[in-house]
């Protein structure tokens, strides 16, 4: 599958392929709807001849995919020592994040790829994060600290984010503070 030989991180002239499509595509996101996007108009933007696209990627689902794992992934969650401050940083860093008009644009664009009746996975990128995550979590009971389940941090703190952002203004970082008390009270209470 072509999607997955784009999930190591590339070096050289690879990389600066895979920088400059990524590129475009935002950008593109920015000007035009879902609609309009196609691989000749990003290939155009890019300066990456189409096949090379077509040959990397194989479609523009397939190439939104690999611009939401490169997002979702980039940054490592925070390790303060404290998991309610690792969890305050790493809420900020969504927040701000999502105040960025480009990643609503990509996660809207992904869902619109949800086909009816069609059974869905995981995108890569929702398991990568939800192992970042995890290793947080992981860190936080080693120091002996009382920590929700990854499953409780995504429905209690990630999700209100995101569908926020998708479906409304950002959440506020102030509001998003208030998601990790009340994921931590959850933990505490169980």
């Amino acid at each position: 599958m072509a999607y997955e030989r784009t999930m190591q991180r590339p070096g050289g002239r690879s990389a600066r392929v895979r920088s400059a499509v990524h590129e475009a595509v935002v950008d593109l996101m920015e000007e035009h709807p879902w609609e309009e996007m196609s691989v000749p108009l990003v290939a155009e933007r890019s300066g990456v001849h189409q096949a090379t696209i077509y040959r990397r990627w194989g479609s523009m689902s397939a190439l939104v995919q690999d611009v939401l794992v490169e997002r979702f992934t980039a940054g490592e969650v925070p390790d303060t020592g404290s998991l309610r401050e690792d969890l305050r940083q790493y809420t900020t860093n969504v927040a701000e994040s999502l105040a960025d008009g480009a990643i609503p644009l990509i996660l809207r664009a992904t869902v619109m790829e949800i086909r009816p009746g069609e059974s869905r996975e995981s995108s890569p990128a929702f398991r990568a994060r939800e192992q970042q995550l995890q290793v947080m979590l992981d860190r936080a009971a080693t120091r002996g600290e009382q920590v929700p389940t990854v499953e409780e941090l995504l429905d209690v703190l990630v999700a209100p984010l995101y569908f926020r952002a998708l479906f409304a203004q950002p959440m506020p970082t102030a509001h998003a503070d208030r998601l990790v008390d009340r994921l931590l009270d959850l933990a505490a209470h169980r």
